[in-house]
């Protein structure tokens, strides 16, 4: 499958997988408070399995994405899949807490799949397409983060939330078998080994400040992200709410209509100036905890701001993946974990602050810190923008 004969089913079948293998990562957190209840402990403490999972996959994205330019990445997808599966199954089965912790961690470091795509994606797209292409496949990707809330809602409320891991682990099973079937050999492109293979992500780390900017920037938005769909788990669950997962779930879908702009925001990024696209982001990010922090008693406010977060974090992300994705095509997949590795230290560091926020001044703290954490993202935009100054 060379670069000229990636087609629409080519493209439909790898947003697909991206968005159902990363899922993984996602289910957990409309079961929070079932987890909570299975085994005795604090709703905010049993929040821990959401972060966990997050470091998990930030350690699969600097360890083992990387290897993605020294091996064929067919073998890496389909190995990397397989032990998802046993991390699931573990999960489903976890006799306590530290041993669910322990699974959240191998699910995370496993389920590295999506951002063997992306790469391989954008190394079959022309330059002139390949911003369509990765918001294609990052809108498969999105709507699998966000209608996975829905589903582990649903069946967590009907079944219990063993039984969304043993779902999940179902599903990973027959996306095996489809990317045994489908997915194309790949020429890995990094004739060194593993050592000189991790010193080079740390060459371009120094070298390459666009690298560091897009990776800083999208780290930022991640984090307000997350902090937002852990802590909305809480707040729905108190009162004037006090919705179950299944109804909590639900929300997830608002969020899912929202990645319906990822290839349109793809396309607007082909061939013209990314910083006005990243700063439009961060403003719909910003107006989204304004809507959050007014949504009092009622939802309306809530739905459009997790619209409003999904497609600015969306304008962010898919920019900057554009931009990094484009600066040395030999070096995708270090690039690549540059970047998400530090977009899920993020996400980790924002569950964690989220749930501190929480703790500290329930709903109004995390709107109010999610709110200072953005103006900071705004500030660095405007201070080491593309065309002016470097982040050095």
């Amino acid at each position: 499958m060379d670069q000229q004969y990636l087609g629409k089913a080519d493209i439909i079948i790898m947003a697909a997988c991206a968005g159902l293998m990363v899922a993984n990562i996602y289910y957990c957190q409309p079961l929070i408070v079932l987890m909570a209840r299975d085994f005795g402990i604090r709703e905010s403490a049993a929040g821990r399995v959401a972060y966990f999972t997050q470091i998990g996959y930030a350690i699969g994205l600097l360890l083992l994405v990387p290897l993605g330019d020294i091996l064929e990445r067919r073998k890496q997808i389909l190995f990397s899949t397989f032990i998802t599966i046993l991390a699931l199954l573990l999960s489903a089965k976890a006799p306590s807490f530290p041993v669910l912790q322990i699974a959240s961690v191998l699910i995370g470091v496993s389920s590295i799949v999506p951002q063997l795509i992306l790469p391989l994606a954008a190394s079959m797209a022309p330059a002139h397409k390949r911003g369509s292409v990765i918001g294609s496949i990052m809108a498969g990707l999105l709507v699998g983060i966000l209608a996975s809330r829905s589903l582990s809602g649903a069946v967590g409320s009907l079944y219990g939330w063993r039984e969304m891991y043993l779902i999940a682990a179902g599903i990973c099973t027959m996306l095996l078998g489809v990317m045994w079937w489908r997915f194309p050999k790949s020429t890995p492109t990094f004739s060194g080994n593993y050592k000189e293979l991790m010193a080079s992500i740390a060459h371009y780390v120094k070298t390459q400040p666009a690298l560091r900017l897009a990776a800083l920037i999208n780290a930022l938005s991640f984090a307000v992200v997350s902090a937002f769909w852990v802590t909305m788990v809480l707040f729905l669950t108190l009162p004037p709410f006090g919705y179950k997962s299944a109804e909590i779930g639900l929300f997830g879908l608002a969020g899912a209509a929202g990645a319906l702009a990822a290839p349109l925001i793809g396309r607007i990024s082909d061939g013209r100036d990314p910083g006005k696209n990243i700063l439009i982001g961060l403003i719909c990010e910003l107006i989204s905890f304004a809507a959050f922090y007014f949504t009092g008693s009622g939802i309306f406010l809530l739905l459009a701001g997790i619209v409003l977060l999904d497609v600015g974090h969306q304008s962010v992300q898919v920019t900057n993946q554009t931009i990094i994705y484009s600066i040395m095509p030999e070096a995708r997949n270090r690039f690549n974990t540059v970047f998400m590795t530090s977009t899920f230290i993020g996400g980790a560091s924002g569950s964690a602050l989220g749930l501190l926020l929480w703790n500290m001044g329930h709903w109004t703290a995390v709107c109010a810190g999610a709110s200072l954490v953005i103006i900071l993202n705004v500030f660095l935009f405007f201070r080491y923008r593309p065309g002016r100054q470097q982040l050095d």
